[in-house]
């Protein structure tokens, strides 16, 4: 389980991506970006990790993170996660399932604005085929310097 209050907990910034996960508080966020709260604690000191568009990022650039390495053996394996898409131009957030050969699955693709608050989402990992895998998320920047993705409580179940 990550809540990001303390560090990343063991998920990685991926190397070939053109931006990064930002761990960041609400308190610290720009008016108008991002939530008001974290989802862990409800509260604007709570960390989240987040995207934002902005005139660093061109839209379509995109920013990964990556699970540890899970066995291919998994049996009941899931992902549960919260997500928070506001503003008129969010761009995207992707979850893919890849393997260790870097074969990438999509689980979860969504693009838009889902509303000014934590939605939850449990996604099956299926330990199919013969390779050990990792959970990637993968947020791509929208058009509104203001707009952005957060996510916080990552969570892999006891199966993985």
């Amino acid at each position: 389980h990550c809540n990001f209050e303390f560090d990343l907990c063991g998920w990685k910034q991926d190397e070939n991506d053109d931006f990064d996960w930002n761990l960041r508080t609400s308190s610290t966020r720009i008016m108008g970006t991002g939530p008001a709260t974290d989802h862990t604690l409800q509260d604007p000191s709570g960390h989240y990790i987040f995207i934002r568009s902005s005139f660093l990022q061109l839209p379509g650039q995109k920013a990964r993170i990556s699970s540890p390495v899970l066995s291919r053996r998994n049996k009941d394996c899931k992902i549960l996660f919260y997500y928070h898409m506001y503003g008129a131009h969010i761009g995207s957030l992707i979850v893919y399932q890849r393997t260790t050969a870097k074969h990438e699955k999509i689980l979860f693709n969504l693009t838009g604005n889902q509303g000014n608050f934590w939605q939850r989402k449990a996604l099956i990992l299926a330990g199919d085929g013969d390779e050990d895998f990792q959970v990637v998320f993968e947020g791509i920047a929208g058009k509104g310097p203001k707009d952005g993705i957060a996510l916080d409580d990552l969570t892999l179940s006891r199966g993985c």
